[in-house]
């Protein structure tokens, strides 16, 4: 498996964390960045995961900023890609098992190292249940192209 990682200025110190962890587990991640504390602009990176995903250069994505509901949102933007902002290990779960999310996004500034560890593990251990959950996530897709539901 492996793990497009991305963060702006705001979720820049629990990316890394997450990061030696996914390691630690010899887990491969692609790290989009951000590389610094550095102000920049949460957008970008929320872009670079969804299109390593859809480029076949990562299987899943965390994407972190101050809260994660922004850089969830420039995320969601990028066609194909689910990201749910998770801030407790069973919405990690029910992401994965019924809206097949493949993105999820952290707080830096709200979530403790600690509990985004336990809700990363979560969530890339969780697999997609299938059966009447994929008949809403194909709606979904659907939608994202523009068809009328």
């Amino acid at each position: 498996m492996k793990i497009a990682l991305g963060a702006d200025h705001g979720g820049y110190e629990l990316k890394n964390e997450i990061r030696a962890h996914l390691e630690n587990q010899g887990i491969e991640v692609y790290d989009c960045g951000t590389n610094s504390k550095d102000s920049v602009d949460y957008p970008k990176y929320g872009f670079l995961v969804g299109d390593a995903i859809n480029n076949g250069k990562a299987d899943l994505g965390i994407v972190v900023c101050g809260t994660g509901l922004g850089i969830s949102i420039a995320a969601n933007k990028v066609p194909g890609i689910r990201a749910a902002v998770c801030t407790e290990t069973y919405s990690a779960r029910m992401a994965r098992e019924h809206n097949n999310a493949n993105v999820l996004a952290l707080g830096g500034r709200v979530t403790g190292v600690g509990l985004a560890i336990d809700i990363v593990d979560v969530f890339i251990k969780t697999p997609f249940a299938g059966g009447r959950h994929a008949r809403r996530v194909d709606l979904i897709t659907a939608i994202e192209k523009g068809e009328r539901i």
